[in-house]
């Protein structure tokens, strides 16, 4: 049996599904593309967050990308100028909270990011600069604990503003827009 595999710009305000049972309205992945039966995003990105998301039809896929053997960068707007102090922390590994007990990151890459990356404009904005500077850092994990990202810039003392996952093992971002869909015959992980 054949495979379908999708890449996605998943735009901020989107929930990473399909199906949302509760009552409130919410935007769902199948109002940015006719995606076939039995499609699945392979990992989540919070309703806030952006960036790169893998889809496909194939289960075992979906195991393999979610694995520890895959690098997952994002980069992350905070608030203030992140030191490179912070950057050291967030690599040895922090304590976050985790099922109501605190876990310590494996440790990682991390980055200054010196240039504002062009994603464009966020479907809601940020906050004006009236309130202080933000800067930019690239945080590359293998893990993925709930909010995982957000809550190490916070345990370092620089809140994030704006998340936006780049890459996914070997498979990149690059200038897809917000919201764009494309088809590939796979995704040529490399572990």
């Amino acid at each position: 049996m054949s495979h379908q595999n999708f890449i996605l710009h998943k735009p901020y305000g989107y929930l990473s599904q399909f199906i949302y049972e509760l009552k409130r309205k919410k935007k769902l992945l199948g109002e940015l593309h006719e995606f076939p039966k039995g499609t699945m995003a392979i990992g989540r990105l919070d309703e806030d967050s952006e960036g790169l998301l893998l889809l496909t039809t194939d289960g075992k896929m979906s195991e393999i990308i979610r694995s520890k053997k895959v690098d997952k960068e994002y980069y992350v707007q905070v608030d203030g100028i992140i030191t490179q102090e912070a950057i050291d922390k967030m690599k040895m590994g922090v304590e976050i909270g985790f099922n109501g007990t605190k876990y310590i990151t494996k440790r990682c890459e991390s980055f200054l990011i010196e240039e504002t990356p062009n994603f464009g404009l966020r479907g809601k904005k940020i906050r004006d600069e009236r309130h202080g500077p933000t800067s930019w850092a690239s945080i590359i994990v293998n893990e993925g604990k709930f909010r995982q990202v957000r809550k190490m810039t916070a345990a370092v003392g620089f809140p994030t503003l704006r998340l936006v996952r780049v890459r996914i093992g070997n498979v990149h971002l690059d200038n897809l827009q917000s919201g764009e869909v494309i088809e590939v015959s796979d995704f040529q992980i490399e572990m």
